[in-house]
């Protein structure tokens, strides 16, 4: 008898999107900026933006195993995410009032899709 590990591949990405988001969290303390092209960024900064990615792939997962409502709730909140995270980045009070803008409104959407589909 054989053990096998049966791991797909999109969940198995999202996973470590999340957990790499995670551990640059915890680095944080211990780390300090590391070099990024020409800029130092900060590891907490990093896990926001793998978070984002993260996010969005979940989207795109969802979606191709047909589960419409877990891939709208990862696709609002990966670029509301990404909008905050961008507008933050470059400093743009516009970018990001409106990831919060899309935030606020994806979760009322939301929660209307899920109490019709009740």
């Amino acid at each position: 008898m054989t053990d096998t590990l049966d791991l797909e591949l999109g969940p198995a990405a999202v996973g470590t999107l999340v957990g790499l988001a995670g551990l640059t969290v915890l680095l944080e303390p211990l780390v300090g900026p590391v070099p990024l092209g020409g800029l130092r960024v900060r590891p907490v900064a990093l896990s926001a933006v793998v978070l984002a990615a993260a996010l969005l792939l979940g989207a795109v997962v969802f979606y191709r195993r047909g589960r419409r409502l877990f891939a709208l709730a990862h696709g609002v909140f990966g670029f509301a995410w990404t909008g905050i995270v961008v507008g933050t980045a470059v400093g743009s009070g516009t970018l990001l009032l409106g990831g919060i803008v899309v935030l606020i409104a994806g979760c009322g959407f939301l929660v209307s899709q899920s109490r019709e589909r009740s």
